[in-house]
């Protein structure tokens, strides 16, 4: 059960791997009706709370598939039809069932150094009736299918990691009237209005900061959030933080900043002035380009993780640069390039806003950072079923990642309040009867 590598050992910190596993539990149903009992203010219903217990609770069982059917008929007393109905169109109070959760997170993660890092994940999906469904670049795939897609946000810390929020992606396309029917049918609300996935993320971003629950020091994405201007614009606006984002390496860059000046011009008899580049001749060159001409000296071999054939190196070098948009110099940033061992090497490119004087080892922890969400969106899918849902509606979706999250972040909970292979024992009857890997037998 969850066994990550660590693939930070001698930087800032390194994120602990999750080593609980059932024989470190005992009375575990007992454990998690407490753990549930801190949402219950924001279920009007009893029969709410109820199917929020044994919904969570049959995600954390041996069923082979863990969607609602099979979990509410593994269920004493369990009715297929009111817990469909309680996922998908029982009024819950999301946002302070978030709020809630985050404060809980803190509580027990929560670091001056912690990261925030932003990432998508696809749910394969067939059929056509499911919010956002459309044919789009599904990652668990590696190619282009019928799935939905999920833009998450992850807190990672020394003490451990979790998935703290989520935004449905919805396509362009199901914003047209030929949609309408399908979308009211989908429950999004009416005001919902498009947005990209680096949309979604900032909207994320600025909600987790002004929140100000979960401290961050670090802001991390892959390129998709990395070439946007939007994304880049919310993090650099955040005082104290630093992003380290991967971009592509047709990226453009100058090594020194070019002289730029105003030229005017008339436009229909009109005065204008436009910014263009004194020498027109120093044209920017591709991170592509600088990684195959950085000569051997720069680069610094260093150990990222422990594989299962030994350690996996990579080499690192760096260089202060200044970015081209459109053909004119942008922001300067730190250009890190990542490259593997061997005669044909792989790159990878990241930029940063670090200040002048950070050290390449701080660039080599973040490189591995981003390996916490992952661990999340694996863990999630492998043993709580987050890809297995069967819902179909906007509130179902929502209503469903957030049990998968929360129950992530429970055994975390458990495997830090326990610490390494410790037990505990609990009195009193178990209330939950699904079984569960974590189940105590004499429950």
């Amino acid at each position: 059960m969850m066994l990550p590598n660590i693939r930070q050992n001698d930087y800032l910190y390194p994120i602990p791997k999750f080593d609980l596993n059932a024989q470190d539990i005992e009375k575990f149903n007992h454990e998690l009706s407490c753990f549930h009992s801190e949402f219950h203010d924001y279920f009007k219903r009893s029969e709410s709370r109820e199917h929020f217990l044994n919904y969570m609770s049959g995600q954390f069982s041996e069923l082979e598939r863990k969607s609602i059917e099979p979990i509410a008929l593994n269920v004493k007393g369990g009715n297929v039809r009111a817990m469909q109905r309680f996922v998908s169109d029982a009024p819950w109070e999301d946002d302070k069932i978030m709020v809630k959760y985050r404060n809980l997170v803190a509580s027990d993660l929560q670091s001056p150094d912690g990261a925030l890092i932003f990432d998508e994940s696809g749910f394969a999906k067939k059929g056509n009736e499911s919010i956002g469904v459309s044919k789009q670049y599904c990652g668990n795939l590696g190619k282009v299918d019928n799935c939905q897609v999920g833009v998450f946000a992850a807190y990672a810390s020394e003490a451990g990691y979790s998935l703290v929020d989520k935004r449905l992606f919805i396509p362009e396309k199901w914003f047209g009237d030929d949609f309408e029917s399908r979308r009211k049918k989908c429950k999004l609300p009416a005001e919902t209005i498009f947005k990209t996935k680096p949309q979604l993320a900032v909207e994320m971003l600025k909600n987790l900061a002004d929140e100000g629950t979960l401290p961050f020091k670090y802001i991390l994405a892959d390129s998709l959030y990395g070439v946007s201007p939007e994304f880049i614009e919310a993090a650099n606006k955040l005082v104290g933080t630093t992003y380290f984002v991967s971009v592509p390496g047709k990226t453009l860059c100058w090594l020194k900043s070019p002289v730029t000046i105003e030229k005017k011009y008339k436009y229909k008899g009109e005065q204008h002035t436009k910014t263009v580049l004194f020498d027109t001749e120093k044209k920017p060159i591709s991170l592509s380009a600088l990684a195959k001409n950085t000569n051997s000296y720069f680069w610094y071999r260093r150990k990222v993780s422990e594989g299962t054939k030994g350690p996996i190196v990579y080499e690192f070098t760096r260089r202060r640069v200044t970015l081209s948009g459109e053909g004119l110099p942008q922001r300067e940033v730190w250009v890190v390039i990542r490259r593997s061992i061997g005669k044909n090497p792989e790159y990878s490119y990241y930029i940063s806003n670090a200040s002048s004087s950070v050290r390449l080892p701080l660039f080599v922890w973040l490189s591995g950072m981003r390996w916490a969400i992952e661990q999340c969106f694996e863990e999630t899918k492998s043993e709580l079923g987050m890809d297995q849902y069967e819902v179909r509606k906007f509130p179902g979706w929502h209503h469903h990642i957030i049990t998968c999250m929360l129950g992530h972040f429970f055994l975390w909970h458990l495997k830090i309040r326990l610490g390494k292979k410790s037990s505990i024992y609990y009195a009193g009857p178990a209330e939950i009867l699904v079984s569960s890997p974590f189940t105590d037998k004499g429950e």
